[in-house]
């Protein structure tokens, strides 16, 4: 999930992304994908810093909701600041806030690099899943 505050009147904005992923240590970078046809994106990409959360395997509905497209889908989402002022969602087992460093067009997606310049981790009970269609939990062998 990236969330950021976007607009003159700092409103929170969010979307679900595919693809997460660490690029590099040094410096820190990670990577997301953002459908094309998205209408968040455009508007999310304008902000001064974004905010990757990790969701937590209870976070299901927070997902489906900012997955939606809709003015209002951040609507009873329970968020606090990152240091920077960026949302980070409650209940998230962990939080990158980042500013975007390139994007690459790939297929049907954008390709996001971010650099990290701060995160955090909460208490949870394991990260919330997408697989084949539906949302599951990790399971430790």
């Amino acid at each position: 999930m990236v969330t950021g505050l976007v607009g003159a009147e700092a409103r929170p904005a969010g979307l679900t992304v595919n693809s997460f992923t660490s690029v590099s240590l040094d410096p820190p970078l990670v990577s997301f994908c953002a459908g094309r046809t998205s209408r968040t994106w455009p508007v999310l990409q304008t902000a001064e810093r974004i905010c990757v959360n990790i969701l937590g395997a209870a976070q299901e509905e927070t997902s489906r909701r900012l997955a939606r497209s809709g003015p209002d889908k951040f609507a009873g989402v329970r968020w606090s600041p990152s240091p920077a002022g960026q949302p980070v969602l409650d209940g998230t087992i962990a939080w990158l806030e980042c500013t975007v460093e390139a994007q690459h067009p790939a297929g049907d997606h954008h390709i996001v690099v971010a650099r990290v310049h701060a995160l955090g981790t909460t208490e949870g009970d394991g990260p919330l899943l997408f697989y084949r269609g539906g949302y599951g939990r990790f399971t430790p062998a």
